[in-house]
């Protein structure tokens, strides 16, 4: 057995295990660097665009009626008459009359994108020039304006969006999707504002400078795009505004689900990063840990050396499982390992098979309507 056959499964898995120290590293010199200092804290105002019933809605939407905040405005939008939230804004109204709480119910569609549309619709109720967009499903602690808005003391700063986390999952479908974020969504971010700065928004929640949406031709210029978050932080940052990232995480709420809901929706996000940064996008299938584990075991059964391969496999996986869990109990916090540490491995495996679906057409679902996505993240809809 020479030494180029033991050596070669190790290069297979050197990429995967070089991002995962890079990664760690760039979290270190993010979540250790100085925080700013809160000065002014200027009036904001809260879009929700709501559609139909999230977990726990209620819980969710008085979050933001709770917030250590001197003034601030919520404006729900809902497209029908008959949504199913509605009930629950009007109780929170009642519950909250001290809270400024607009409901605008409109139906009007100017584009694909029926969240867009509706934030298009409740946008003349904002009162002021902080705008923030935040999903139905996200619930935040009582000083998220606080940090939020923080951020908006340097006037060269456009826009503020937010890491997201989930911290209560109920099933493994669940804990599947909820491990994504901490194993591949923030470490991939921390990277990214490394290499290149944060030139993207994370729709969990957006914080944008009124005169900064106008100038990219307000939320009509993301109507025909899926990635409205990719699409506003982007224009944003092309307009000349900074981006930041604030240090408060804010809470992806989820119920159970099946399984091939979670891969439903795992395979839009992919279609859609693949359409918006596709460089990119292809470049991070040399990071994916599952299938570096895998061409090591092959490698090293084709070599005739098994057990250098399923060595070079379990090194990769130790230090995955070390670094993924440093993230979950450092940074993120957000309590899922050790317990789901079983489901790492399935996690990798997923997140690989959607990253190659990905590639294979260009049609996803989402709230029940199905879209073709175009080149550049322009999406049309299709019966």
């Amino acid at each position: 057995m020479t030494l180029v056959s033991k050596l070669l499964p190790f290069l297979f898995v050197l990429p995967p295990l070089a991002y995962a120290f890079i990664s760690l590293w760039c979290a270190w010199r993010y979540f250790s660097r100085p925080r700013p200092v809160a000065g002014e804290l200027p009036p904001v105002t809260i879009l929700k665009p709501v559609k139909g019933m999230d977990a726990d809605s209620f819980e969710n939407f008085a979050s933001f009626c709770c917030q250590e905040y001197p003034a601030f405005q919520i404006v729900f939008a809902v497209a029908a008459a008959d949504d199913p939230a509605l009930p629950v804004i009007r109780r929170l109204m009642a519950e909250f009359p001290a809270v400024d709480i607009a409901l605008v119910v409109d139906d009007r569609i100017y584009g694909p994108n029926y969240k867009v549309c509706n934030l298009m619709n409740a946008y003349p109720q904002a009162r002021y020039d902080l705008i923030i967009v935040c999903d139905s499903d996200i619930r935040v602690g009582p000083r998220y304006l606080q940090e939020v808005c923080a951020l908006f003391g340097d006037p060269q700063v456009g826009l503020v969006t937010s890491l997201y986390r989930t911290t209560g999952v109920h099933g493994s479908a669940c804990a599947l999707e909820a491990l994504g974020f901490t194993a591949e969504m923030i470490p991939n971010v921390m990277v990214a504002m490394q290499l290149e700065g944060l030139s993207f928004a994370l729709g969990a929640s957006m914080a944008v400078r009124r005169e900064a949406l106008e100038r990219i031709g307000g939320f009509a210029a993301l109507v025909d795009y899926l990635a409205d978050d990719y699409q506003l932080g982007n224009k944003v940052h092309g307009a000349g505004f900074r981006l930041e990232l604030s240090d408060c995480f804010v809470e992806s709420v989820m119920h159970r689900e099946r399984l091939s809901t979670v891969l439903s929706r795992q395979l839009r996000w992919c279609r859609t990063m693949r359409v918006s940064r596709p460089g990119g996008y292809f470049a991070s299938g040399i990071t994916q840990p599952f299938p570096a584990a895998l061409a090591a075991v092959v490698a090293g059964l084709l070599a005739g050396s098994a057990a250098w391969g399923w060595a070079a496999a379990g090194l990769l996986y130790g230090v995955r499982a070390v670094i993924v869990s440093l993230f979950s109990q450092r940074y993120v916090r957000d309590r899922l390992l050790p317990r789901y540490l079983w489901l790492l491995l399935p996690r990798d495996c997923l997140a690989f098979a959607t990253w190659a679906l990905a590639f294979a057409g260009n049609r996803v679902t989402w709230r029940g309507h199905r879209y073709l996505v175009r080149q550049g993240g322009r999406m049309e809809e299709i019966a």
